[in-house]
């Protein structure tokens, strides 16, 4: 009770809340200089599987030691909790890492952060017209038409990032982020009845593992590894670690839009940070993207408002 007390404490959600988003936001930059690190090239598809595969294999690893040093015992799933813990590394690791990863190599750290800065708002679209679990209402329908308006603003040809929409790159990204709005949904639904840490800690390594077999398959090869390229895979596996088992535990004692609001965080820092440390200041500060941004902001700030005001209604 005293944990679920301090879980949710508004300052508390807030703090785990921002510090996820912003491990997320730095996913975006991470990767692109992992790519440079290790020779990674756009087109060098079963490589760029690789490198998420060794990721998400190492942030599975950190995430049961990690947990399984606080409950000073090993953190062993459940035998009735495989098959959820098999849908989430589907979804959630696989299928969408796959995308983003070959879609953020066709694509510019900025753009990335923008476009997956909407998952939040399909995730809300897919809970009201898939899963049925929430109603349609119309500062829902206003606020996901704005988010969603910022994807179109920052792909638009003629200036900004200054290129059309590509399939294999911001195409793939967005598909990406609808597959991590659907498993966030699921992960809500599992947490209820399985520890967040051990399910996002053992769906990180069966998908690390699968994804690894891919591109290993597929004539991917990791090497060059220099210090600065470990410790950036190192960093990369630690986030993913940290970020989805915070998130994970938040939703488990928190309404999802409680959660949700602090969602615009992510593409703000992920946009700033690929500006600094990729060099993209000239497509992160355009009008355009900036108004991109924006957009995607206002729409999931509306959205989870309405949606918390609705509740202290009630």
């Amino acid at each position: 009770m005293k944990k679920e007390k301090i879980l949710t404490n508004p300052w508390v959600v807030a703090v785990f809340a921002i510090i996820s988003c912003a491990l997320w936001g730095s996913a975006f930059p991470c990767i692109k200089m992992g790519y440079g690190l290790l020779h990674i090239g756009s087109e060098d598809v079963s490589t760029q599987i690789l490198f998420a595969g060794v990721r998400f294999t190492l942030a599975g690893v950190l995430s049961i030691v990690f947990e399984s040093v606080i409950e000073k015992k090993i953190l062993l799933p459940k035998k009735s909790s495989m098959g959820n813990i098999f849908k989430l590394c589907l979804m959630q690791t696989v299928i969408q890492y796959l995308f983003f990863y070959i879609g953020l190599a066709h694509a510019s750290g900025v753009t990335g952060s923008i476009i997956t800065g909407t998952n939040s708002l399909l995730a809300i679209l897919i809970a009201c017209f898939i899963f049925r679990q929430e109603k349609m209402t119309l500062p829902t329908f206003v606020g996901c038409v704005i988010g969603l308006a910022g994807v179109v603003i920052a792909n638009a040809g003629g200036g900004g990032i200054g290129t059309q929409m590509h399939l294999n790159g911001e195409g793939f990204v967005f598909i990406a982020a609808l597959f991590y709005a659907i498993s966030s949904i699921y992960l809500k639904r599992y947490s209820q009845k399985d520890d967040p840490v051990m399910l996002s800690g053992y769906q990180f390594l069966f998908g690390g593992i699968i994804l690894s077999g891919i591109g290993f398959s597929m004539g991917g090869r990791l090497s060059g590894f220099t210090v600065p390229s470990a410790l950036l895979l190192l960093y990369l596996g630690f986030l993913s670690a940290m970020a989805y088992a915070l998130w994970g535990i938040l939703l488990k004692y928190n309404p999802v839009s409680k959660v949700a609001i602090y969602g615009f965080t992510n593409p703000v820092i992920g946009v700033l940070l690929s500006a600094l440390l990729l060099g993209e200041g000239g497509q992160a500060f355009s009008v355009k993207n900036l108004l991109a941004l924006l957009c995607v902001c206002i729409g999931i700030i509306v959205v989870n408002l309405w949606k918390r005001q609705g509740e202290a209604n009630r």
